[in-house]
């Protein structure tokens, strides 16, 4: 990551083996806004779908939802989350990647849908974006109650960063 992140917008990941949920936050970092899915045949292929948004919203950090077990743990997902998050770190450095706790977001997600009377069908094109907006506007508001960290003056760091941001309030 280079520079100074505070003006980019920050994009959430639902990740899915067929579908990858997308969200992206507004410019002051406020409200998470569903913005589709992606369906690609590959990482690679996904990788370059995220690349082209990651350049085009001017994106500085990515949350991938993290699909921890209801006991915290990590199961076999969470580590296929955390590779695919390594690559994207590679191939996209100039961003940051974070793991945000995503349990029961595609739950909300589908409540959420059933309550607006949405049918089946239009509930599965729906789901998984609004999962990844459930999941951005979690970690918006997380990062808004926290207090100011000290910087070493905007210092640019090298290369990208891959982190489990603390989530214990």
């Amino acid at each position: 990551m280079s520079g100074n992140t505070s003006t980019k917008r920050v994009l959430a990941l639902d990740l899915g083996q067929a579908r990858i949920g997308v969200a992206l936050s507004d410019v002051l970092g406020w409200t998470a806004q569903p913005v589709g899915t992606i369906q690609a045949r590959s990482s690679e292929q996904a990788i370059g779908h995220i690349r082209r948004m990651v350049r085009e919203h001017e994106v500085g950090t990515i949350v991938l939802g993290m699909p921890y077990n209801m006991d915290g743990s990590e199961g076999p997902q969470a580590a296929w989350v955390r590779q695919f998050g390594e690559r994207l770190a590679a191939a996209v450095p100039e961003i940051t990647v974070v793991y945000w706790d995503e349990r029961l977001s595609t739950v909300a997600s589908e409540s959420f849908l059933i309550e607006t009377g949405m049918t089946g069908r239009k509930r599965r094109q729906h789901r998984d974006k609004i999962a990844a907006a459930l999941i951005l506007q979690s970690y918006l508001e997380h990062q808004r109650s926290r207090p100011a960290r000290q910087t070493d003056g905007d210092l640019p760091s090298s290369g990208s960063e891959v982190s489990d941001e603390d989530q214990s309030s």
